[in-house]
């Protein structure tokens, strides 16, 4: 009786798939020119301003213009160094299980005498 290596073929499987999932995200990448008539409008200008000219209400420029230069990735850099600082800050929250923690907190009672 011939002796089939499993490991083998789920790692030939494994390498097929990964494979033809990096040849699809190649392929479908590839840049198109787009042309202003291809361009999908927003939502504010489809709908807000729309609705706005109708009433008599000229559409007005943004607080804060995120569409010039590199502000909108400088905004994003921004809060993910926040958001990193606090995820870290309180990892070891984050991580452990409710158990533990209740656990530790359970001892700490007994050592001062509250049970």
């Amino acid at each position: 009786m011939k002796k089939i290596n499993y490991k083998l073929q789920i790692t030939n499987y494994k390498l097929i798939l990964l494979l033809s999932i990096i040849t699809f995200f190649f392929f479908t990448s590839i840049d198109l020119p787009v042309t202003a008539s291809d361009k999908w409008g927003g939502v504010d200008e489809s709908v807000v301003e729309k609705y706005a000219e109708e009433h008599g209400r000229a559409p007005l420029d943004p607080l804060i213009n995120t569409d010039q230069g590199d502000l909108l990735l400088f905004m994003f850099l921004i809060g993910g160094i926040i958001a990193g600082f606090a995820a870290g800050y309180y990892w070891r929250t984050l991580t452990e299980s409710g158990s533990k923690i209740s656990e530790c907190c359970t001892a700490k009672e007994k050592t001062d005498g509250f049970s």
